[in-house]
This record gives structure tokens, C-alpha cells and sequence, in this order.
């Protein structure tokens, strides 16, 4: 098959589950005595098939722009070119290398597993997304190019597709329930997992009883409101969920500049977000428990921006001081400039600064520096934000590239006794 230059150049793999166990290599077998890349391999236990090198374009992407939204699946696009691939990519082909001849399967099926990796430097492979194939569209094109769009999701499509019998909970924290929902025999949540514990504690009483018929996804995001933390699969397909964000103990993972390459990352794109909209001067939340909400208000922000609201009738948090302390944490009294999304590409980065691209993941801290004149001069703007969502891209006229989403965040350190800098408990230095 004829590849496309950059995308098959062998620092990546995109791989499909072809659903069945290709078999052994047999010395000196008439027939598995060869080992090729569509049948007969070592080990005898690999499922999946490379499409790499008929791939045009690839966009995978995760986690949300903006940390008011909720976190959807992952999802990942990409593009096979079948006329230079000879037509394997044909579901009807039973010949292809990628047919399932046991269950008479197109290989490139919905629902088949699919990852897409990178190879650093000590050829290492390094997942960079892996979910499952959703829609395979083939289209054909008379006197030109017959090419298939394969629209990916995460593992996390698997809580939107499914819905629960009722359920009757007990008081908890958000972890325990998040846990408890992926365990429930009609979700049956089989995939890898990290969680963080919690801080928020849910109600358990008949108030909070989950009806029949409840999204699983949507009951995870109300689990997510109510803690305001993270739930996402991360790039290695393990589904994640992440505490109440507030400060960070540690220092950013990766530094990007616009004018010093030789000790940070340079970047190609970047955007500085200052919006009303951001301000909550009037937080209002009410638990499932209660006749009324709790509410929290800034009034020096009012007078300033007008009255601008966050409501939530219907949380999940057990008592009123809960909820109160929810509100408290929602409140935004003043709009203050940031940098929302940065893009960068690897062609022209050192090999060390494109392994550092490909491995950040939502969470991760980086360090923003932009050169800015002003009417007293050029100056240097650095903050440290975190990564909520990010978007990899591979084309053939610019080759790799990245775009991280991203939030505001105050980095605190540990407190190390005696040192000068980090030896005093303050705002700054924290007990870790």
C-alpha cells in the first residue's frame, strides 16, 4: 500500500482489533511457516491490523475546551485513501487482511477497538488515544480517489449507550459512587480505571434513589457536578476521575515560549480569553433533600458586571452545608485574562520536547510565556494553566500538531524545612 509521508513514516501505529487471534508461526509448516502481517505471527495473540499507511488525515481529541462544560467521550476521525490501498478497506472484501473469517466480519467494523500510538526516542510505543470504531463510511468516487471516514469514541461511549434499573444509594463520597456506578451489573464496566478520592460526600436517603432508566453518563456528570472535578478516559484508555480541582502541588511538566526555543517549547498558535461570561457572582445550589437552595453572592462583582448566575436544583451532595460550600467554590467575582488554547507542531522541536507533547494529558500543569508590547515597552506575561482538553492532529502538509484547552491554576510547593525559599508555611508552601 502506498502511505502518506509523514503519517507512515514509522513513528506511529494505528492499529484495529480485527476481532479474531491471528495464529501461530509454525517452523517449517507449509503454511504457517511464514510470518507475515496478516495471518501467522510469533506469539500467536495479536488482534490488531495496522491501517497507518493509508491514512491521510487523523484528529484525536479529549477532554472539554472551556471548565464550565462537562466532559464528553473522546472521540478520534480519521481518513483511509482505499484506491492506493487496493481496496482492502472494503468491507466487502473478504480477502482483505483486515476480514474476520471466522464470524465472516469486515475487520474494520463498528465497535472494533482501535488505538493510535507514537514511538519515542528507545522505540517505545506510547499511547496518544484508544477507543472503539463508532461509524466506517466508505465512499466512492468515480474516476478519483474511493476513501473511508472512520469516526471514533473512547471507552467512555460505553456510559452513554447504556441506562440503569433504579437505584437505591447510600450516603458516600463521589469517588465510592462513581466506583459503585461503573460496577452496577447492567453497566458492567470492565475497562481500566484510576480514581481519586473525593471530596464531596453524596446523599443516600429515598431523595436520591436513581429512577429507572437514568443515562449512565448523565448520572456521572451529576457526579461530576457535584464534586467538580474531572472525569475523563485518559490516553492510554483508562477511565479517570479527578478530585475537585483547586491548587497544585508541583511545577509545570512543559514550558512553552515565544521567543527563548533554545530552553522551552516555541508554539504557533495561542489564544488570550477575557470574557464577562466567566464571572459567577451568584452561585444558587439546592440538594435532592432539600426545599430550598443554598446560595453564595459577591456583591462587589454585581455592582461591577451585572448579576450572573450558576443554578443547580437538583445536586447530588447530601446537606445544606455542602451545598453551600459548593456554592462558595463557584464564585468568579472578577474576568481575568488567561491564555485559553495554545497550538504547537513537532516538525522543527527538539526529539525531546515532541515526547513531552505527545504524553501531556488532561491535568497536567504547563507554563504559558508570551512576549507582549506595551506603552512602557516588550515585556514577558507567563501563567500557569492547566490542560483540560487537547486535540492531536496528523496531515501530510504539516505533519503532527497539537492544541492544548486549557484553565487557570495556582501552583503551591512543598514545604521543605529550612530551605530559604520553600521553608515557610504559607499560601505559597504546603504540608504535602
Amino acid at each position: 500500500m502506498a502511505g502518506v509521508a509523514v503519517i507512515g513514516s514509522g513513528n506511529y501505529d494505528l492499529e484495529i482489533d480485527t476481532g479474531y487471534i491471528w495464529d501461530s508461526f509454525t517452523l517449517d509448516d507449509t503454511v504457517k511457516g511464514v510470518l507475515d502481517s496478516t495471518q501467522f505471527v510469533l506469539d500467536g495473540a495479536s488482534q490488531y491490523a495496522p491501517v497507518l499507511d493509508g491514512t491521510i488525515s487523523l484528529t484525536a481529541k479529549r477532554g472539554r475546551a472551556n471548565t464550565g462544560d462537562q466532559f464528553p467521550f473522546g472521540t478520534m476521525n480519521f481518513t483511509l485513501n482505499d484506491t492506493l490501498a487496493d481496496g482492502v478497506f472494503n468491507p466487502f472484501d473478504t480477502t482483505s487482511p483486515y476480514y474476520d473469517p471466522n464470524n465472516s466480519l469486515a475487520g474494520l467494523a463498528p465497535l472494533r477497538k482501535v488505538r493510535f500510538s507514537r514511538y519515542d526516542s528507545l522505540n517505545v510505543k506510547k499511547y496518544l488515544w484508544v477507543g472503539y470504531i463508532v461509524n466506517y463510511d466508505y465512499t466512492f468516487t468515480l474516476g478519483g480517489l474511493d476513501t473511508v471516514s472512520v469516526n471514533c469514541a473512547d471507552y467512555s461511549y460505553q456510559l452513554g449507550q447504556t441506562f440503569l434499573a433504579e437505584w437505591n444509594v447510600t450516603e458516600q463520597l463521589s469517588s465510592a459512587r462513581f466506583n459503585d456506578l461503573l460496577d452496577l451489573p447492567e453497566v458492567n464496566y470492565a475497562g481500566a480505571r484510576s480514581i481519586e478520592t473525593g471530596v464531596a460526600t453524596l446523599g443516600g436517603a429515598a431523595a436520591w434513589t436513581v429512577p429507572n432508566g437514568t443515562s449512565v453518563a448523565g448520572y456521572a456528570d451529576k457526579i461530576n457536578q457535584a464534586e467538580q472535578g474531572r472525569i475523563f478516559v485518559d490516553r492510554e484508555g483508562t477511565i479517570t476521575f479527578q478530585k475537585r480541582i483547586g491548587q497544585v502541588l508541583g511545577n509545570p511538566v512543559a514550558e512553552f515560549h515565544d521567543t527563548n526555543p533554545a530552553t522551552e517549547i516555541g508554539y504557533s498558535a495561542i489564544d488570550i480569553s477575557f470574557q464577562a461570561d466567566i464571572v459567577v457572582n451568584r452561585a444558587s445550589i439546592q440538594h435532592a433533600g432539600a426545599s430550598s437552595p443554598q446560595v453564595a453572592e459577591d456583591l462587589a462583582s454585581q455592582a461591577a458586571y451585572l448579576v450572573q448566575t450558576q443554578s443547580i436544583t437538583d445536586s447530588l451532595l447530601n446537606n445544606d452545608a455542602a451545598a453551600l460550600t459548593l456554592a462558595e467554590y463557584l464564585i468568579v467575582g472578577d474576568p481575568e485574562p488567561r491564555f485559553n488554547f495554545l497550538g504547537t507542531e513537532f516538525p522543527g522541536l527538539s526529539t525531546a520536547d515532541q515526547e513531552t507533547l505527545a504524553l501531556l494529558d488532561i491535568g497536567d500543569v504547563i507554563n504559558i510565556q508570551k512576549s507582549i508590547t506595551t506603552s512602557s515597552g516588550p515585556t514577558q506575561f507567563a501563567q500557569n494553566l492547566t490542560i483540560e482538553g487537547l486535540e492531536h492532529r496528523l496531515t501530510l502538509s504539516a505533519g503532527h500538531a497539537v492544541t492544548y484547552y486549557t484553565a487557570p491554576t495556582t501552583i503551591v510547593y512543598e514545604l521543605i524545612l529550612d530551605d530559604i525559599t520553600y521553608g515557610t508555611l504559607d499560601t505559597i508552601n504546603v504540608l504535602g
